[in-house]
């Protein structure tokens, strides 16, 4: 099965993450979120097919989550305007993201990973 795999490589987590998939001999089409960040439309997607919170989408321990102080702003925005938001810059998105035929995960939890494969 093949997959995407996006990640920004300079992330401890994400090299974790890589490094697992290769472990497991996936084929991955490996895609930089800084320098391809997702579309409005993907994340829409992808948050849809998931089942997760919208908020898992978020990179919420990120400098810029902060500088823009979304913990306060978030409740307010309507999902559309979350969407917009999230793909406006490729830092503000939890990774590294996994989307495979059978679903989608943020972050790296191994057991999660291991179910979509």
């Amino acid at each position: 099965m093949k997959c995407t795999f996006i990640e920004y490589p300079k992330c401890s987590t994400c090299k974790k993450a890589k490094q697992w998939l290769e472990e497991h001999q996936t084929a991955l089409e490996d895609r930089n979120i800084k320098e391809q960040n997702p579309t409005k439309e993907e994340l829409k997607e992808w948050h849809e097919r998931s089942g997760l919170d919208i908020k898992r989408f978020f990179n919420t321990s990120g400098m810029l989550y902060r500088e823009m102080q979304l913990k306060d702003k978030l409740p307010e925005m309507s999902l559309e305007e979350k969407y917009e938001l999230l793909s406006t810059d490729g830092m503000l998105v939890k990774r590294p993201i996994l989307v495979t035929e059978k679903g989608i995960t943020t972050g790296f939890k191994p057991e999660e990973w291991e179910k979509l494969l």
